[in-house]
């Protein structure tokens, strides 16, 4: 049945009815059945995922599973298994090589609950948009779940949830300190940042006959050690029970964290527990080149649901990006709140144009499309490489921002090469308009003296209105924040208006603000609201 369930989006139901009926082979096994169907006898690899599958180079489990099959292994998925049945992990029986696991594309508490701590009635990553279908912290339950019944196969950690978790953190939701989840879920390594690196490597090395006790040494990984005799190089961070006791010792744990989260500068971390338990962090794996990031975008992606979920209208998560490219990753705008940092890092991986053509020529031929290219960007779409030359051969600066509170003088200020872009993909047949929605670094676009880009985003790219993130207005919060002044913001607010009159449109500038960033007073707020 091509039927949407009533929790279905407009959006779901349209694409469900749009596209052509896609035929479970083409998709990676989701049940055993599927992987007999392809004479499989057992899979390398089980992957664990708090989302439904969705196909398609927005959804990390899809990326993942896409390159281990490049690279000749067999990996069967279990999407949003039920938590309160051991056998609900067991579809494939015990991998040849280990379980990967993830809580989905986001983190599950956000995806569960608001910043009010309020529960979130619908889930985009679940068929029909239903929600309860992942349990809180399910990185955690999930590596749980699969120990219960498979003691020693290897389980790997992976995603945005267990990144951020890699070490002692601060869970916002229960307003405690919580040990690396590490500890927690069972897992023997934590796969932390974007794992393209380091899930390869480590696929490789138990395929070579290692046991999950020998990977110690691949970068981008977390491993647990009762033994610092064989761990070199390393800076020791404060212990649980340190942190645990003074906030400040927490902070400046952190603050080490976050030093070290450059693949060119980054030293291995430990992390002492009681019991002798040592959690170590060895270094960030390095960024892809601009071929190693387009090779990973030409995998074979569907660009769809699972059939599977047809009948209850599809995975509406895949609504938002289904037209739209992702041109880059990483991000060297570093505001103090994101996560983007400590999860991508500060230097920017491009796409190159061949690459972003080649999928828009795809998305073209989609039934579906009806001519629009709803984004073209990242982290920040106007970044299209790293900060300076330097970023590549010898990191990014560990004490300095790239922009703020101004800009670094080696900064490379340049839209060139994203103008050229979004003019290439504006003139292939079929495509009648190519929008930017992703965030746009407004003091990025003024530190430019050629206003080229923002003449032809007003002109070309925007869909009535702009959505900047000046964040606050108080100098003494920005600050804090890493941002800009609101001078600057003031002035690009200017310079959009006056590039809409010499357009002869009425688009508008929609800001983001922060009311209650740590560091900000009532006086602060006050400011905000006038």
């Amino acid at each position: 049945s091509r039927r949407p369930a009533a929790g279905a989006t407009g959006a779901s139901r349209r694409a469900a009815a749009s596209s052509p009926r896609l035929d479970e082979a083409a998709f990676p096994p989701l049940t055993a059945e599927a992987a007999r169907a392809r004479g499989w006898d057992q899979v390398d690899f089980v992957y664990v995922s708090g989302d439904a599958y969705v196909d398609h180079p927005s959804f990390g489990s899809a990326i993942i599973v896409r390159l281990l099959e490049a690279h000749g292994f067999k990996v069967g998925v279990i999407a949003q298994p039920d938590w309160n049945d051991d056998a609900s992990v067991t579809v494939f029986g015990e991998p040849r090589l280990g379980f990967l696991v993830s809580a989905g594309n986001m983190d599950s508490m956000v995806n569960h609950y608001t910043v009010a701590k309020k529960r979130r009635r619908q889930d985009a990553y679940t068929p029909g948009g239903e929600g309860g279908r992942r349990p809180n912290h399910a990185a955690v339950v999930y590596g749980n779940l699969i120990r219960r019944t498979y003691k020693k196969t290897p389980v790997i950690l992976g995603g945005i949830e267990a990144s951020l978790r890699r070490l002692a953190h601060y869970d916002y939701w229960s307003d405690k300190l919580k040990r690396s989840i590490l500890l927690d879920s069972g897992a023997d390594l934590v796969s932390y940042g974007m794992g393209e690196r380091s899930v390869v490597a480590i696929a490789e090395a138990l395929d070579a006959g290692l046991t999950a006790a020998d990977l110690t040494f691949i970068p981008g990984t977390v491993y647990r050690t009762s033994d610092l005799g064989s761990v070199v190089d390393y800076e020791l961070l404060p212990s649980w029970d340190e942190v645990s006791a003074d906030k400040r010792a927490f902070a400046a744990s952190f603050a080490t964290q976050y030093a070290n989260s450059d693949p060119f500068t980054g030293t291995r971390l430990v992390e002492p527990y009681p019991n002798g338990v040592y959690v170590v962090q060895n270094p960030p794996a390095e960024p892809l080149t601009t071929p190693e990031l387009d090779a990973v975008y030409r995998l074979p992606f569907t660009r769809a649901w699972h059939p599977a979920y047809d009948a209850a209208g599809g995975v509406p998560a895949l609504d938002e990006v289904r037209f739209s490219l992702i041109s880059n990753r990483g991000c060297f705008g570093e505001c103090a709140f994101c996560a983007l940092t400590f999860h991508q890092g500060r230097i920017v991986q491009a796409r190159s144009h061949e690459s972003l053509i080649e999928e828009a020529r795809a998305l073209v031929d989609d039934p579906g499309f009806k001519g629009y290219i709803h984004d073209v960007g990242g982290p920040t779409a106007n970044f299209r490489g790293p900060a300076c030359a330097a970023q590549l051969r010898r990191g990014a600066c560990p004490s300095k921002r790239c922009l703020a509170p101004e800009p670094c003088r080696k900064l490379e200020v340049d839209h060139t090469d994203y103008v050229a872009l979004l003019r290439e993909l504006r003139a292939l047949p079929g495509v009648k308009k190519v929008f930017v929605r992703s965030g746009v670094r407004f003091d990025y676009v003024m530190a430019d003296p050629d206003r080229t880009f923002l003449r032809e985003l007003v002109a070309h790219h925007v869909s009535g209105q702009l959505k900047v993130a000046p964040e606050h207005v108080s100098r003494r919060v920005l600050d804090v924040m890493g941002k800009p002044s609101h001078e600057v913001y003031e002035a690009f607010a200017a310079a959009y208006e006056e590039e809409n009159r010499r357009a002869g449109k009425q688009q508008f500038l929609v800001p983001y603000l922060m009311s209650s960033h740590p560091g900000c007073t009532l006086a602060d707020a006050v400011e905000l609201a006038v």
